[in-house]
């Protein structure tokens, strides 16, 4: 990719960012319409009813939830691509794609909702802190004391960093309006299909796959911005011994960085719905983290996020000087 082509999108990031981290997606609208993800969610449900019948062969079901992943991404791709060219090149016209854009970037609500854990596990108020942490991870919440609640909110905040900013702001990047709308189309459709469950493994594979490569840059990007954030060469370490154990080929990269900066485990053995999932620990030998490393936690997501701003901010003052 030319660097003028990056730098032509960057101003549109920077500013879909900068509009999202301040206002967000206000509950009210959210009530009112929903958002851009719950009607991409709706999609996937209607054609995963219809689409993925367990009797039939599981070639089938995989080319069948193939060929949805496809429409459903060259629809959005399709329609984005219209929009974008359908805008007014005014200065009114960038600002109204930079507020479409931002509807796909969920930077501040990822902040909200690990915050929303963290408050409560601080007071020691085990019981609100769990619920809390249900909205952001599927495991059994009954089951996790402190130290695994503080876990659960700190992989997610690693995950979704770069699944959920970092990964839409690269595409973005590369491909404008459409790019972060096809990215999303893809990550959603991986949340919601995307497992390796009886029902989902065969109609959901190929979206899962469709996933693990579009996140194969933005979750090193990501390992990389906590590492340089941290200004800790543990966090460094921990990520390049660590990363591959996981049993993602992408969610390994942010989560090791992230045990390697606070000096903490994450990963290893979890419950879901009684059946306990054994997996690796990252940066295996440091402590549980408690509550104040989620707090730590937040406060380098910040700083990552911060980073990156700070360099497509580069790009768009380089931009400038051309």
């Amino acid at each position: 990719m030319a660097p003028e082509r990056l730098m032509g999108f960057a101003p549109l990031i920077l500013g879909a960012w900068a509009i999202e981290a301040a206002v967000g997606w206000p509950a009210p609208v959210y009530r009112w319409i929903g958002h851009p993800v719950t009607w991409l969610g709706w999609l996937v449900t209607q054609m995963d009813r219809a689409l993925n019948r367990p009797e039939w062969p599981h070639a089938v079901r995989y080319g069948l939830g193939g060929l949805s992943a496809v429409l459903i991404v060259c629809g959005v791709v399709a329609l984005t691509a219209w929009l974008a060219h359908a805008i007014p090149p005014t200065s009114a016209g960038q600002v109204g794609e930079a507020v479409l854009a931002s509807f796909l970037i969920a930077s501040r609500s990822l902040y909200a909702h690990v915050a929303d854990v963290a408050r409560p596990l601080i007071r020691g108020d085990i019981e609100t802190a769990r619920t809390a942490v249900t909205m952001i991870v599927g495991r059994d919440p009954a089951q996790l004391d402190d130290s695994g609640v503080a876990r659960a909110a700190l992989e997610s905040l690693s995950e979704n960093m770069s699944d959920g900013v970092i990964a839409p702001i690269f595409w973005g990047l590369l491909f404008g309006l459409p790019g972060l709308a096809a990215y999303k189309a893809v990550n959603t459709m991986d949340s919601m299909i995307g497992h390796r469950t009886d029902h989902h493994a065969a109609f959901g594979g190929f979206a899962a796959r469709l996933d693990d490569v579009a996140n194969l840059v933005p979750a090193r990007l990501t390992g990389l911005l906590v590492s340089l954030a941290a200004c800790r060469a543990q966090a460094f370490t921990v990520m390049r011994q660590d990363a591959r154990r996981h049993r993602s080929p992408n969610a390994g990269w942010p989560e090791a960085a992230m045990a390697g900066a606070l000096g903490v485990r994450l990963s290893g053995p979890r419950q879901y719905g009684g059946h306990t999932s054994v997996e690796p620990w990252l940066n295996e030998g440091a402590p549980d983290p408690a509550a104040k490393d989620l707090q730590r936690g937040l406060r380098l997501y910040v700083r990552g996020c911060a980073l990156a701003a700070a360099l497509i901010a580069i790009l768009v003052a380089a931009r400038c000087v051309a």
